[in-house]
């Protein structure tokens, strides 16, 4: 650890400043990012050896998974339950829900794969809110210029004005299905939606339900799927392979039953990936915000079957993750306190930045303070002070009323946040690249869209609050109304029944391991993190 300060020194500095003074910024934001920020370190990145994204740059331990072999062989597939379905959803968030839905109300016979169960993802998990530009002040020009300078320039332009312009029907959709949101007067008769002020912004635009919006959001979604009639829900059945035809195009995945121990072969007409980012591999040492299935699955099987990928270097790190108690290390607490007007102080009880400018420059702020010997140490945990008494004051509403969920966590570290600061640290929060798609949700490989977290370009290189919920459901629904329409397409074509694909790509990419002298002994996807990792069950007779 980094020189730093004791936490009851570090206390004692912040009780002796009435108001917090600012420390003076000496970088330029270029400088601050090159000198601090996870992305741009030495070990950081390395270049993928094979696959149609080659030569590209991509953090190690993911470049390690993207290029393993696959977890099955052709004897796995002898004898396998085999189903079919003109479209098959992987992925049980809030991006699958919304593709499934849109899908089958579009006409198409779908099936929902989860590898937990629907719901159980990061999509509960994000509290800030959702943006859209509804304001008389504010429009879908001023939401994507924001975005665009908040990912550096760096996102696809067509996609990135797709969800800006995207972001109201959104909320109308989900106003219909049946989500709350926080109004600017609860008491009145169609009251006005509150809009709050997101880091990175130029106008408030946030919509929230308190600070568990994704929660919320992933209720509605979960009823109405579990309701609507054309889809197929399949709990507990992780994606360990994609299946493809001659043409190398998508035909369907193999999915591995756990109730059951067994392999399911579905041949879908369109398939759409949405299965998340890689939290859970914890680049960099750090912890993560991320739930128990961000293990990058859909990316390695993507890129197996050929699809091209963006951005595998650039990552999130959510400036407030929980650094004490060490058994919530990693949690998140979401931009809302900052919004609301928490403060970040160092182990000096200075402010040492703007608390509301783009997470990726809050983030490299704070590992320079630590760096500097200005962080704060407790039972051996590294962090900074987030001071809530802003949020506490007198005739200001409780902190229960106004953020329950962060009341919740502070009564978990055992903090009353009236007196005593939270101890924060960086925390591994979102994948910024993944799959190339255009604004319909296509990959590069004909019959396999992509949404949510999986997918690359949409931010850029940082992506601001409120962004994600949006992104998921945006593309999502546009990910299934395409798939439903090109499901039709081929139905009209051919009367035939479905052509089964097979696993091919998997032969053609074990030999472009053995050429590029990349070892093959390692298998992935992951599915589970740690110790958890899943032995796949295979009777005898599937290699008699």
């Amino acid at each position: 650890m980094n020189a730093a300060i004791e936490y009851q020194q570090a206390s004692q500095n912040r009780a002796s400043h009435a108001t917090p003074p600012r420390r003076a910024d000496d970088l330029s934001v270029a400088a601050l990012l090159a000198q601090y920020h996870p992305d741009h370190a030495a070990d950081a990145s390395t270049l993928l050896h094979i696959g149609p994204s080659r030569g590209q740059p991509c953090h190690p331990r993911l470049a390690q998974l993207l290029q393993s072999n696959a977890l099955i062989d052709g004897f796995d597939l002898a004898g396998a339950e085999q189903r079919s379905t003109d479209v098959l959803v992987l992925g049980g968030g809030g991006a699958g829900a919304a593709a499934a839905l849109t899908a089958a109300r579009s006409g198409a016979a779908v099936m929902l794969a989860s590898k937990l169960r629907l719901g159980d993802s990061n999509t509960v998990m994000a509290e800030g809110g959702i943006q859209a530009a509804l304001a008389a002040s504010d429009s879908p020009q001023q939401h994507f210029d924001d975005a665009m300078r908040g990912g550096h320039h760096a996102a696809d332009p067509q996609l990135l004005a797709q969800l800006a312009s995207d972001a109201p029907g959104v909320i109308r959709w989900l106003i219909e299905l049946g989500m709350h949101f926080d109004l600017a007067d609860p008491l009145s008769d169609g009251g006005k939606l509150r809009y709050k002020q997101a880091g990175g912004c130029s106008q408030p635009r946030i919509l929230c339900y308190r600070d568990y919006t994704g929660l919320e959001m992933m209720r509605v979604l979960r009823e109405t799927v579990e309701l609507e009639p054309g889809i197929q829900l399949l709990n507990r059945c992780p994606v360990v392979e994609l299946l493809s035809h001659q043409d190398g195009s998508c035909a369907g995945a193999v999915l591995y039953d756990l109730e059951y121990q067994r392999f399911i072969v579905v041949s879908a007409r369109q398939t759409i990936l949405a299965t998340g980012g890689c939290g859970q591999l914890h680049l960099q040492g750090f912890p993560t915000s991320n739930h128990y299935g961000a293990t990058a699955d859909g990316l390695v099987l993507a890129y197996r079957l050929g699809a091209q990928l963006r951005d595998m270097d650039a990552f999130q790190y959510h400036p407030t993750g929980v650094a004490w108690p060490p058994r919530l290390r990693g949690g998140l607490i979401s931009e809302a306190a900052r919004s609301a007007g928490a403060l970040l102080l160092n182990g000096l009880g200075e402010r040492f930045v703007d608390e509301l400018a783009p997470r990726d420059v809050v983030t490299a702020a704070m590992l320079r303070e630590c760096a500097a010997g200005r962080g704060i140490e407790r039972d051996g945990q590294l962090g900074l002070f987030l001071d809530l008494r802003p949020l506490c004051g007198p005739g200001l509403p409780t902190l229960a009323s106004q953020l329950p969920a962060l009341q919740h966590l502070a009564d978990k570290c055992g903090i009353d946040p009236t007196r005593d600061p939270l101890l924060v640290y960086p925390t591994l929060h979102y994948q910024n690249g993944g799959v190339v798609i255009d604004s319909q949700g296509q990959s590069s490989v004909p019959g396999l869209l992509c949404a949510g977290e999986i997918t690359g370009g949409i931010h850029g290189r940082n992506r601001l609050m409120g962004n994600a919920l949006l992104d998921i459901l945006a593309f999502g629904r546009r990910a299934g109304r395409q798939a439903a329409r090109q499901a039709q397409a081929a139905r009209n074509k051919s009367s035939l029944p479905h052509l089964r694909g097979g696993i091919e790509h998997v032969y053609r990419w074990q030999r472009q391991l053995a050429l590029a002298g990349l070892d093959a002994s390692q298998p992935a996807p992951l599915l589970y993190p740690g110790q958890a990792r899943l032995t796949l069950h295979r009777p005898a007779s599937a290699r008699a």
